[in-house]
């Protein structure tokens, strides 16, 4: 199982080059299920200086979030590379802009590893534990069908996917698919508040994504339906998959100065 070879994304805050906190990881069965909300629902989670990314679908303003699903493989911290780890993750993100920048602002993530402890604790992530298992079935790139189940007292993670052989030519809100690709698959840099309210910034690198687009018979991601952003039972605006990448993360966070404030301003 490989993914394509191509060439890795400059970021400044994420060298394509692994430093020795930051982590490398082979990520499988790739999956990035995207769903539509109210611009307002996901602002009231949002600090001060961060909007969300607005697309127009059907004549009206809409915001967009995403369960990113993957199982790590070779995953391991550069000052330990000797310890690789095998494990799945999700990582809930919404789509936002911040001083006119696009970005990504995580609600959680879950980890099939007691690493999920490192984060949590040390850094105070709002990660936390969950039973994941992936089956999926590859012809060459093209996906013949993915099952993803994960299980969590955060919520419950569902996924039934098989692949269509299209690229992300045509998304709803997307007048382009250069523009899908900046949104949905290649933003770089990521914010998050910790559990103790400090909102911290870090970034990521990796190879451009050719994903395709797959079809959704079952999704479910309950971590967003317990935010208030995705209604129980609605259904994936997109689920664009790949079979295989790399990704390094560069970690630890920095911790945005001044800190902006808890709550939006504005109504």
């Amino acid at each position: 199982m490989s993914g394509r070879a191509s060439t890795a994304l400059a970021h400044p805050l994420a060298p394509a080059r692994q430093r020795l906190t930051d982590i490398s990881s082979e990520l499988r069965s790739f999956a990035i299920t995207t769903y539509t909300c109210a611009p307002d629902a996901l602002a009231r989670h949002l600090p001060a200086g961060f909007e969300p990314e607005l697309v127009s679908i059907d004549g009206a303003p809409r915001a967009l979030v995403s369960a990113v699903s993957f199982v790590n493989t070779r995953f391991y911290v550069g000052f330990a590379p000797f310890v690789k780890l095998t494990c799945a993750q999700t990582n809930f993100r919404a789509y936002v802009r911040r001083d006119g920048a696009s970005a990504v602002w995580f609600f959680a993530t879950s980890l099939g590893s007691r690493f999920v402890a490192l984060p949590r604790h040390a850094w105070r992530f709002p990660w936390h534990h969950v039973q994941a298992e992936c089956e999926a079935e590859w012809e060459g790139e093209h996906l013949a069908r993915l099952s993803w189940r994960g299980r969590a007292a955060e919520g419950e993670e569902r996924l039934d996917a098989r692949g269509t052989g299209e690229t992300l030519d045509r998304l709803p809100g997307f007048e382009e698919p250069a523009e899908a690709r900046r949104v949905l698959t290649h933003p770089l840099t990521g914010y998050l508040r910790r559990r103790d309210g400090l909102v911290v910034t870090y970034g990521v690198s990796h190879a451009h994504l050719d994903m395709e687009l797959a079809t959704a018979s079952d999704a479910r991601h309950e971590v967003f339906e317990r935010a208030g952003v995705v209604a129980p039972g609605q259904a994936p605006h997109s689920v664009l998959v790949q079979r295989a990448t790399h990704f390094i993360v560069q970690l630890p966070p920095r911790a945005l100065r001044p800190q902006p404030d808890a709550r939006r301003l504005g109504p």
